[in-house]
């Protein structure tokens, strides 16, 4: 039940965006015509243009706000900070219809585009706002009078966790956390929350208690020589992504050094670790560059592409292509397609990894792998959205049940779409065996942490820089 009515609210809020996008651009309407000397009459709200633009235009704005600014829980935002993306997307989206739609209307002087500009910016943004900023008020109002809550559980139970209990539950106003009990965090704990809340269980529970008890929030509260346990605890919770959001006390901030990124801080109380990986517009945007650089490739690398097939097909017996099953995104397997650069049967005696020198390549096989050029069929895989142009190098799910045996955070490599190349190819290379393969997952890892669009630009630039020296393997 309180599911679904937070997920009216959102529907709300958006239908709210909707209207408000629909009067501002009215009122636009009305103040060109005025600019233009005609009388205001209601017949020219019958205008073709004028109809096409409540429709299309409103539509439009909600669209670009579902990309750049999330329709998220209403009871998870906050207004300052949706106050000022307000101002930014509106600017935005303003100086985009502008551009697009109003710069060739009618003009008296240059005088007219700055008013023009100005006031479609002023009525978008002030109604979208007010309407925002009353719709979220109202959601803070129901949310710190208790009539909104999360089911909570919080992990650990000493000193830290019955401090943190008694200040949340001591505030003036709710935090919307509706405690279920708590998780035992090492199996030896004295447990003292015990007075407050029941045990769930310890940490091998913590899965099932989520899905149990349908946990929508989890506070770690761990106690500082606890901290060793941290980081399995995180690889638990991340597995939920946002449906499981996760806080922390302050102190604990201290031992991440800096690779858990903050969304919001609650008062002095709890700082949310923040699980989206990369802004829904950069997502985007990386998408439609995969596409595009797919395409393009294609394109540009068809002669290459014919010499290559010429070639594998001369350098011995077999098939052009080779496809091979690999873990993909979220755990999902999908064949990876290359240029074949091996002998046929060249795994008879079960999976292995290649190596420098390897005698199951063929002459021209060592060739392609030097510079990459057997990678060339994976701009199928990005192009029907398997793969990325970044992204961690998909593994044999062989391997990756080895990898996870001596590094189980090896699964957050599953939380993106893997790569044609990634930073872990280009800071270590090629892995010819387990141990490399872990001592490779660092850089990806990292990469995973810091995924931007920037850094995509960066690893694309050193790949071009490792392949035209050769160093591929």
């Amino acid at each position: 039940m309180q599911v679904e009515k937070r997920r009216k609210g959102i529907y709300i809020y958006q239908f709210a965006d909707y209207l408000m996008a629909l009067l501002a651009w009215t009122l636009f309407f009305l103040y060109r015509k005025g600019v233009e000397g005609v009388p205001i009459d209601l017949a020219d709200l019958k205008d073709v243009k004028f109809l096409y633009g409540i429709i299309l235009i409103p539509m439009a704005w909600v669209f670009y706000y579902a990309i750049f600014d999330k329709y998220r829980d209403l009871y998870r935002l906050s207004r300052l900070s949706v106050l000022t993306r307000t101002f930014f997307l509106s600017l935005f989206g303003v100086l985009i219809l502008f551009f697009t739609l109003i710069l060739d209307d009618f003009v008296i002087d240059y005088k007219t585009y700055y008013e023009s500009f100005s006031v479609l910016f002023l009525l978008h943004f002030g109604l979208t706002a007010i309407s925002r900023m009353i719709i979220l008020t109202k959601a803070s109002r129901r949310l710190k009078g208790g009539l909104v809550s999360y089911n909570t559980i919080m992990i650990g139970g000493n000193q830290n966790a019955v401090e943190l209990y008694k200040d949340i539950s001591n505030l003036k106003y709710g935090l919307g956390n509706k405690f279920l009990g708590f998780i035992d965090s090492n199996g030896t704990s004295t447990n003292e929350l015990g007075k407050y809340l029941p045990s769930l269980g310890k940490i091998e529970n913590l899965n099932k208690v989520i899905k149990e008890h349908d946990v929508e929030e989890v506070i770690i509260a761990i106690e500082t020589s606890e901290h060793n346990r941290l980081k399995e605890i995180l690889d638990i919770l991340f597995d939920f992504g946002e449906d499981v959001l996760v806080k922390i006390i302050p102190d604990m901030y201290d031992i991440m050094l800096g690779n858990v990124k903050m969304n919001h801080v609650f008062g002095a109380v709890l700082i949310e670790i923040r699980q989206d990986l990369m802004p829904s517009w950069q997502r985007l945007i990386k998408r439609i560059m995969d596409v595009f650089c797919s395409i393009l490739g294609f394109i540009i690398l068809s002669p290459l592409f014919l010499y290559i097939i010429i070639r594998v097909k001369f350098s011995s017996k077999g098939p052009i292509f080779y496809s091979q099953e690999r873990i993909g995104y979220l755990g999902i397997p999908f064949k990876i397609y290359k240029f074949r650069s091996m002998y046929l049967d060249a795994e008879n005696n079960g999976p292995q990894l290649s190596k420098e020198g390897d005698e199951r390549c063929t002459p021209w096989g060592q060739t392609m792998r030097k510079y990459r050029l057997d990678e060339l069929p994976n701009f199928y895989n990005v192009l029907i959205g398997e793969m990325s142009l970044v992204g961690p190098r998909p593994e044999r799910n062989y391997y990756i049940n080895k990898i996870i045996k001596e590094a189980p955070h090896y699964k957050h490599l599953l939380k993106v779409r893997p790569g044609i190349t990634s930073w872990g190819q280009v800071k270590y290379g090629y892995a010819s065996n387990v141990p490399e393969m872990i001592q490779r997952l660092k850089f990806d890892i990292l990469y995973i942490e810091n995924m931007s669009l920037s850094l995509d630009f960066k690893i694309l630039f050193y790949t071009i820089v490792v392949i035209l020296k050769g160093q591929g393997k």
